[in-house]
């Protein structure tokens, strides 16, 4: 009993001493609204804010994900309509974003990682084929499943995953991130595409294929997507 009594001792400590650092930790806004000063410096928390009384009240609305963008400008068959605090500053130190993607037929949102954000979304048109891919700790399973009108879908902060339009007419989807800026690591971009570019020989080593084969995929990503 005494040495059980000294252990609870010793832990109410440590919980004693810990506190302060564990209540030092403020991610959450201090003020109602932040409006970005876009021009002004990104610091951990978000960009500095304007004074409120320039702020106005349009900060809190948008209407830019009303229309989606062309399909066709890219050769995934798909366009992303962006509202992050750098294209909607009202978002600043709130911790969210959102995004519209609309794809053609076959069209496909390639796979991709957010590093700092989870997702969820809902498919507002048509039938997506939604892919996830876990890390080592699950033996890379790949999780998928085909997405209709109405339905919804969550993908963990940091995992590999991608769309694609398995209907035969055009698909939307709306998507939501706990982050004000996600974030976007689309991974043959950063293969082949990145600047400076990767060795060659590295890429031969890791995919286990020719050098001819990564300067190919190469010229295929230069002037990124």
């Amino acid at each position: 009993m005494e040495h059980l009594n000294k252990a609870l001792m010793a832990f109410s400590a440590t919980l004693f001493l810990l506190a302060p650092l564990l209540m030092a930790t403020d991610p959450d806004p201090l003020q109602d609204f932040c409006v970005a000063d876009l021009s002004g410096k990104l610091s951990v928390n978000g960009y500095p804010c304007k004074p409120a009384s320039s702020a106005g009240d349009e900060f809190l609305f948008s209407s830019r994900a009303t229309r989606g963008g062309d399909t066709m400008a890219n050769p995934n068959g798909s366009n992303v309509t962006e509202l992050d605090v750098n294209e909607w500053p009202g978002l600043n130190t709130l911790g969210v974003s959102m995004n519209r993607v609309d794809f053609a037929p076959g069209g496909t949102n390639p796979p991709h990682i957010h590093p700092r954000a989870t997702e969820i979304g809902i498919v507002l048109r048509g039938e997506l084929l939604l892919g996830i891919i876990g890390s080592l700790d699950s033996g890379n399973r790949y999780y998928s499943k085909v997405v209709r009108a109405g339905e919804t879908f969550v993908i963990p902060r940091g995992l590999m995953h991608f769309q694609f339009n398995v209907g035969k007419e055009p698909a939307t989807m709306v998507v939501s991130f706990n982050s004000q800026n996600p974030g976007i690591v689309f991974v043959p971009l950063t293969l082949f595409g990145s600047s400076p570019p990767i060795p060659t020989p590295v890429l031969v080593k890791a995919l286990r294929v020719d050098a001819g084969v990564v300067e190919l995929l190469k010229s295929k990503f230069t002037g990124g997507y």
